[in-house]
């Protein structure tokens, strides 16, 4: 049974990268991509019932029980007529033959069952619910009212439609984000993530807070490259959270400094996490437009990370790493220098050479494997074992994400079909009373009560269909809409009471879980904040003419060091509680966006005048404390 199971991860891996790369095209098999999507999923979801108990666990550790077994080759079965019979029955939604009844009524379950097994209950009971809206639509009072869609029909639309479960958000999973899951993999295999921890600590050790710095430094390099937040916390964290405790700062302080660097790994181009790329086929726009919007906004959030972890260790009085421990950056440099030419190959295929996202990572992939074979790290060359070990991790990491497509389409296909997603969004609008500030902050309690049980990408993928349009439609520019949503989406992961990454960190450090959640969320303030100032603000998302991005990236810096420091409570000394409300409000004006209220560049001035005068302030209490020398 377990050779069956690598065998399937393995063909699952290959025949997703065959599919990013056209190569079933290109020798002569002409399919719909429906087809080729249902191909992968008569792979995956057999594979899924194999390795996933009922239980859910992430691993099956005993055999395979009957109705597993049974499960995976009825999922197989259906999975190859689905890639079949799609040409045909796609066209008769209307009619919904039993034939295709059937099917489209096992498979439905099945993967609504896969779904609880790898991504969790909350998700779920999620789609369970958008199902039942579809069902209930035209029973909804007043303005919410849509249309009824027959459960037989519903049914059939979600597992034979091109919009529904084998709609855009599958095909990106297939054909994009496995090609990055592999480059995670095969960057971690050649010590790239071990490189780039090195390259931290030579470069940070040294300072305050050497560790903590070493952390945000590191994830921000791992982490946008692996877009994956959980990942990001056990690798860089390995290292750093044992660090940060060893040099002065509190267990769970270590863990919410981790959590937030890795978080933030998600909002961190040129990869990013899986939503990015869903919003780059929702606006229509190349990936890399989505990236260049992402970078100021992710610059901020760690220039913010980094002055609070700074202040901290200047209030705790924490000192550098211990040099002995510190590598010496020619040292690293000298040993892994090639590990930089993949990132710069994958940044000049997205951003210059203007190839698809699948290609450039799989050109990525390409560079990172010849060099991992010709240049040893550490003594170690990359060989056939390594590769076919890249290759199978990959196909068993993915299953969840596979299923996320699944319940996506199936969210979408049952609001788009019953109108329902239409009616929400004119309702949120009339909710909001015509305010787009009332507008933006219902979207952001929906999408954290959403983000307490749902996966960053699930909360994107449902707000998309459900808020954007409605955030759009009150004249907000549509990437700063979606980027909105997405930055609200990562809340989940430091919020509590799920907040993942705070938890998977604080288990690393040994910190109590909760506690490691409310400090997490001190420390990503900026998470919060942001997303308001580039909708007000779109030159934070490389929009306008340079001038005015420069400057308006210089001020929201400028406003973050004042508001950090407010947070902390600390700048050049310990604060009362006014001061930190001084502190706080200068850096509230200088952080305003230029067009908010109408005045926003005479806010600014104002509290850059604020902030001179303090500096002035301070400045002179430090000569008066002076000792005078006779």
């Amino acid at each position: 049974m377990t050779v069956l199971i690598n065998l399937l991860a393995v063909i699952l891996t290959l025949a997703a990268l065959a599919l990013s790369a056209d190569l079933f095209r290109a020798v002569g098999i002409s399919l719909y991509t429906e087809q080729f999507l249902a191909i992968l999923l008569a792979i995956a979801t057999p594979l899924l019932f194999l390795r996933a108990p009922a239980n859910g666990t992430r691993e099956r550790t005993g055999p395979v029980p009957w109705y597993d077994l049974v499960a995976a080759i009825v999922a197989a079965v259906g999975g190859v007529y689905l890639t079949v019979r799609f040409p045909e029955l796609s066209e008769l939604v209307s009619r919904h033959p039993a034939e295709g009844l059937i099917v489209a009524a096992v498979m439905l379950v099945l993967f609504l069952e896969g779904l609880r097994r790898t991504v969790g209950l909350e998700l779920f009971l999620t789609t369970i619910a958008f199902i039942v809206l579809a069902l209930v639509g035209g029973w909804l009072p007043g303005e919410f009212s849509a249309r009824s869609i027959p459960l037989p029909r519903l049914t059939y639309y979600l597992i034979w439609d091109s919009t529904a479960t084998l709609g855009v958000t599958m095909k990106i999973v297939a054909t994009i984000v496995v090609v990055y899951v592999l480059f995670g993999h095969v960057l971690f295999k050649a010590g790239g993530a071990k490189f780039f921890t090195d390259i931290a600590m030579a470069l940070m050790g040294r300072y305050r807070g050497g560790p903590a710095k070493v952390a945000i430094l590191g994830s921000s390099l791992f982490g946008s490259i692996s877009g994956n937040i959980v990942s990001n916390v056990m690798t860089v964290g390995a290292v750093t959270i044992p660090l940060m405790k060893r040099v002065g700062f509190r267990p769970h302080l270590a863990a919410a400094i981790e959590a937030c660097a890795s978080t933030a790994g998600q909002i961190m181009p040129p990869v990013m996490g899986v939503a990015a790329f869903i919003m780059a086929e929702y606006l229509q726009v190349p990936f890399y437009e989505v990236a260049l919007a992402a970078l100021i906004p992710a610059v901020l959030f760690y220039v913010a990370l980094f002055i609070q972890v700074d202040l901290e260790a200047a209030r705790s009085n924490i000192q550098p790493m211990d040099e002995n421990e510190i590598p010496k950056l020619g040292k690293v440099l000298k040993e892994g220098w090639y590990f930089m030419l993949p990132f710069a190959v994958l940044v000049w295929a997205l951003f210059f050479g203007n190839y698809e996202p699948e290609i450039a990572g799989l050109i990525a992939i390409a560079v990172m494997l010849g060099l991992g074979v010709v240049f040893p790290y550490e003594g170690k060359r990359l060989g056939w074992r390594d590769l076919y070990i890249m290759v199978r991790d990959t196909g068993t990491s993915v299953l969840d994400l596979f299923m996320l497509g699944v319940a996506a389409g199936v969210m979408i296909g049952a609001l788009g079909y019953s109108g329902v997603g239409f009616t929400l969004t004119l309702v949120m609008v009339l909710v909001a009373g015509g305010s787009l500030i009332a507008l933006l902050i219902l979207s952001a309690i929906v999408n954290i009560i959403l983000g307490l049980g749902l996966p960053t990408v699930g909360v994107y993928i449902v707000l998309a269909t459900l808020v954007a349009p409605s955030l759009i439609k009150m004249g907000i520019d549509p990437m700063a809409a979606h980027m909105f949503i997405m930055y609200y989406g990562c809340l989940s992961m430091i919020s509590p009471p799920v907040a993942i990454a705070a938890f998977v960190a604080a288990n690393m450090a040994g910190a109590d879980p909760n506690r490691t959640g409310w400090v997490a969320m001190a420390f990503g303030w900026t998470l919060f904040v942001i997303p308001f100032l580039f909708v007000f603000s779109t030159t934070l998302l490389m929009k306008g003419d340079p001038g005015s991005i420069a400057l308006d990236f210089a001020l929201a810096c400028i406003g973050v060091w004042f508001i950090s420091a407010a947070m902390m409570g600390y700048a050049v000394r310990t604060m009362t509680l006014v001061e930190r409300l001084y502190y706080a409000v200068i850096g509230i004006c200088i952080f305003m966006p230029a067009s908010a209220f109408g005045v926003g560049r005479w806010i600014n001035l104002t509290g850059i005048a604020a902030g001179v005068l303090l500096y002035w302030w301070e400045r002179r209490r430090r000569l008066i404390a002076l000792p005078r020398v006779t």
